[in-house]
């Protein structure tokens, strides 16, 4: 596989959702209430989810076991979507806390778990990290 400019876009969202995540997060927790920054940052973050979900879409690999193109972790597309939709949910009624637990499920698991199976051996963007760092050893 090869870095297309879907790849790139998929790479760099997921990448700036990773480091934007703990600061809309953060700007939220009792002691550091900045509801300004949260908005801004939570609404960035989501962006920026959608744009690695949809571009998800785009990327298929033939090489792993799959389905017309589509490997396991093309699941974690419509994980994404459906906690989007639950977290935007629980924000209409007014629920906070269930907000805020379906925003940190989220950004852990699509971000934080699925950052790791992209970085296994098999997986363009292990390849590339690993492939560099046995290349020092």
């Amino acid at each position: 596989m090869q870095l297309t400019p879907t790849i790139a876009i998929h790479l760099s969202a997921a990448l700036a959702a990773v480091v934007i995540g703990p600061v809309a997060l953060w700007t939220r927790r009792a002691g550091a209430a900045r509801p300004r920054l949260h908005r801004a940052f939570g609404y960035a973050w989501v962006t920026l989810m959608i744009v690695t979900a949809i571009s998800a879409l785009f990327i298929r690999d033939f090489e792993l076991p799959n389905v017309a193109g589509y490997t396991p972790i093309h699941l974690l597309i419509p994980v994404t979507a459906g906690g989007l939709w639950v977290a935007f949910r629980q924000l209409a009624r007014r629920n906070i806390a269930g907000h805020r637990l379906a925003m940190q499920q989220l950004y852990v698991g699509a971000c934080i778990v699925a950052g790791g199976f992209t970085l296994l051996p098999s997986r363009y963007l292990g390849q590339l990290v690993w492939g560099q760092w046995l290349g020092w050893l």
